[in-house]
């Protein structure tokens, strides 16, 4: 108890009135004598909760603070660098276009003296003076100061922040800095909810669930997963003569937030409150015209600041991919996930390093999938071109080695750069010999990680259509620079235009999708991961939602979002309309899994499954999701070329089935698990398991057993979770397309369970429940990676006891 005053510095009770959400601001606090545990009452929990998160994710304090002392010098060493290039170097000198005469002597044109770097280098006189003569880089030089001694401040203060999460870790915690990369965001934060119970940190709520620390966390990223969700944001461009594409670039999405979330004008008063007058409905096409004023305005500042945002962005991309470009030129041809795709694929309440993960466990197979379209006539082409450069390319380089003199002649050198490069690029377009045709398991493949897809997609992985609209998801590298670049002049034009006209649909968003919740403030509706409220039909949750079409989240992301945050949160115990629909879910699984094919079939099948998909460092749950996603594939193969079309086509349900049914021991939805002892037999499991492994599936998986027990428990456990989300995915997905594709007559033929009779059966007292129906009334450069929330920046109409059943 003597380690409580060493927590001082974490005591905000003296200002809890001024920020604290409704209802906390005549709350009294008793504060025990002798007891100073700072976090009794903390001001900010959003920024709070998400500092603890990033320093987890960020591996500590030496890391943090690293990073952010590099960032400072890496904009000193740009400006300074250029500053020097543009004034201080004379090229004619450089580049032999003037004789250097080392001795004074005179002499002829061809008496050249070898030139050397310092005889290129203007002396340090001439040098100030050319700056001193330039106004446009004195006041550009000035900026510069300007926004480095604003960033300097930001890091002093970021550092201090980081400071104190260092301490809160190590003596609140229990978590030394030599052992912080050993634990889990799940180990972490039932620490914090253990904490909670002992020294509230919230006082409104003495019991912290993992949904309130998500909440709070991914307060406005769920908000923008929604209007991505619901079409509202203005990314969707139409350009001559190239058709729909496309377009949202960091610089946008920082836009997007400084209008919306954290801005001055913003529609929220404080970072978890949004502002009483926009829940109100009379007053709509008011603050519609307000809202437009402010996107007007700052549209209008991003045009005013276009040219020097555009040459920041020139010069960040030319001295961060020259030198990668100049030795690695395929690295262009190499894809990653767009922003829009990570938005577009997000589930709410999904954190930034669970979101990674699937999208990293995704690459490989969307890779292939997007490799395996060639055109015959690019192929013949591109073979033509290679075998051209690559002979003008050996007989250089064969120069070289014979006398190397031959670099001294002019341009030689970029000669063989510039074929290197042609010979890389046009590779990329000669297929490979050994490529089986198999677009659609591919795509299934693709789908069991990103978990969402577009029902036109389905049957149509051949096609260039269903290629095209993958691209705008997993697009090139060389087109994500180009975005970038283009970013600064084409944002504004996005602001004053597209985004201006949809005002009063999002203040309509705002008003109807935002409820109040306790303890946690203002949330989007859609991150309750409410079935009765947001449910879709046709996701398996008919009979149980009353959702209108405009309150339904699209492409199943209400109920995906449920089981994937119901199996990453094991211990969460979801409200009773989540668990009757994950209850109801299951008992489907167990229906349809008894005229699927035997667990023992599809493992055995496991290792040819693996190689099909050109798996070669699969592991057991790698496996599991292997057998299942080639299953319908190895089936059709064995029969007769007439008697295929008699395959189910829910061949690949009934196989996610049997495997999900295989792993079930136990009929609790929401109970805690561990997938980790029921794959190690010498140990017992802790917890009520919802899906565990039977003896059938650890003895089918002793083949790469010792790889298994080479992993950390928590790093096994996260990959069975994985797989388990991946063939609830599969299996979801195919139950949907057979609600869409047949008529609700003939969906009673096929044996399955319909949800809308297991509703019927359900408990009487959740058919009288009624859903409360919504009231009328940086400059800087760019990382690749999607960009986090600063940390000062995480620093609709809901009636007043409209509170979140998950949360209380």
């Amino acid at each position: 108890m003597a380690d409580f005053e060493t927590y001082q510095e974490y005591q905000r009770i003296e200002e809890y009135d001024e920020d604290s959400p409704p209802g906390e601001e005549d709350l009294l606090i008793h504060v025990p004598e002798g007891r100073g545990d700072p976090w009794h009452h903390i001001k900010n929990l959003d920024n709070f909760f998400t500092r603890i998160y990033h320093f987890h994710q960020k591996n500590g304090f030496a890391c943090m603070v690293l990073s952010e002392f590099f960032e400072l010098v890496q904009f000193l060493f740009v400006v300074t660098f250029t500053t020097f290039l543009f004034n201080c170097v004379e090229y004619d000198v450089l580049f032999a276009n003037r004789a250097v005469n080392h001795t004074g002597q005179s002499i002829g044109p061809m008496d050249r003296n070898k030139v050397t770097l310092p005889d290129a280098i203007l002396p340090s006189e001439q040098c100030t003076e050319r700056i001193q003569g330039n106004s446009w880089i004195i006041f550009l030089l000035i900026m510069a100061a300007i926004f480095w001694v604003y960033r300097l401040v930001k890091v002093i203060c970021n550092v201090l922040s980081y400071w104190e999460i260092r301490q809160f870790y190590i003596k609140a915690l229990k978590i030394r800095m030599d052992e912080l990369c050993n634990f889990s965001w799940q180990e972490v934060q039932g620490r914090l909810i253990h904490l909670q119970r002992e020294h509230p940190m919230c006082v409104q709520k003495r019991e912290l669930s993992e949904l309130d620390i998500y909440h709070r966390i991914l307060r406005f990223k769920n908000y923008t997963v929604a209007m991505v969700n619901k079409s509202l944001l203005p990314v969707k461009l139409n350009v001559p003569f190239m058709g729909e594409m496309i377009f949202l670039t960091q610089g946008l999405k920082y836009n997007f937030e400084l209008i919306l979330f954290w801005g001055p004008l913003s529609l929220f008063q404080n970072k978890w409150s949004l502002h009483p007058k926009y829940k109100r409905a009379a007053n709509r096409q008011d603050l519609a015209k307000q809202l437009s004023r402010v996107i007007l305005l700052t549209g209008l500042v991003n045009l005013l600041l276009c040219p020097f945002v555009l040459v920041w962005q020139v010069l960040y991309a030319f001295f961060s991919y020259a030198e990668v470009i100049k030795r690695e030129p395929g690295s262009l041809g190499a894809r990653r996930w767009s922003l829009y795709g990570r938005l577009y694929l997000r589930h709410f309440n999904e954190l930034d390093h669970e979101l990674q993960g699937r999208m990293g466990r995704g690459y490989k197979p969307a890779a292939k999938y997007m490799n395996a379209f060639v055109s015959p006539l690019m192929a013949v082409l591109a073979k033509n071109v290679a075998f051209f450069s690559g002979s003008v390319l050996a007989v250089l380089i064969a120069l070289t080695v014979y006398d190397e003199d031959v670099l001294t002649v002019q341009h030689i050198l970029t000669a063989i750069t510039v074929l290197g490069v042609i010979i890389t690029v046009t590779r990329s377009f000669i297929p490979d010999e050994h490529m089986v045709w198999c677009p659609e398991q591919l795509l299934q493949c693709v789908l069991a990680h990103i978990h969402y897809m577009p029902d036109h997609w389905k049957g149509q992985a051949n096609k260039s259509e269903t290629r095209d609209e993958m691209a705008q998801l997993f697009q090139y590298k060389a087109v994500f620079i180009l975005e970038e670049l283009l970013s600064p002049i084409i944002t504004p034009f996005i602001l004053i235009f597209p985004l201006r006209s949809k005002s009063l649909e999002i203040i309509d968003f705002f008003r109807n999708f935002t409820v109040d919740v306790a303890g946690v403030g203002d949330i989007c509706s859609f991150a309750q991961m409410d079935i009765r409220r947001h449910g879709n039909p046709q996701w398996m949750s008919e009979g149980q939602t009353e959702a209108s079409v405009y309150q339904q989240a699209e492409n199943g992301k209400t109920e995906l979002s449920l089981m994937h945050f119901t199996i990453k949160n094991p211990r969460w115990q979801p409200p009773q309309e989540s668990s009757v629909f994950i209850s109801h879910l299951k008992e489907k699984v167990q229906h349809d899994a008894q005229t699927g094919p035997s667990p023992q079939l599809l493992l055995s099948e496991a290792p040819l499954c693996t190689s099909l998909l050109s798996n070669e460092s699969a592991t057991g749950p790698d496996n599991l999701l292997a057998s299942v996603l080639a299953h319908p594939v190895l089936t059709a193969s064995g029969l007769p070329a007439w008697n295929r079309h008699c395959i189910p086509q829910n061949s690949a349900a009934s196989a996610a089935a049997s495997v999900l049914a295989s792993l079930s021991t136990s009929q609790q939805p929401h109970a805690g698990r561990s997938r980790l002892h029921a794959h190690l037999p010498s140990r017992q499991p802790h917890d009520s398991p919802m899906y565990n492994s039977d003896h059938t599936l650890g003895d089918s998986m002793s083949a790469s057993e010792s790889k298994i027990l080479s992993q950390s428990s928590s790093a096994l456990a996260s990959e069975f979770a994985s797989a388990e989300m991946s063939l609830h995915a599969i299996y979801m997905h195919e139950v949907h397309q057979q609600k869409t594709q047949h008529a609700p007559g003939s969906y009673a033929h096929q044996e399955s369970v319909p949800m809308r009779e297991m509703s019927a059966n359900s408990d009487p007292q959740l058919q009288s429940v009624s859903m409360v129906s919504p009231s009328p009334h940086r400059l800087g450069g760019w990382a690749e990676e999607e960009e986090e929330v600063d940390e000062e920046e995480i620093n609709t109409s809901p009636v007043p006891d409209q509170t979140s059943r998950g949360s209380s």
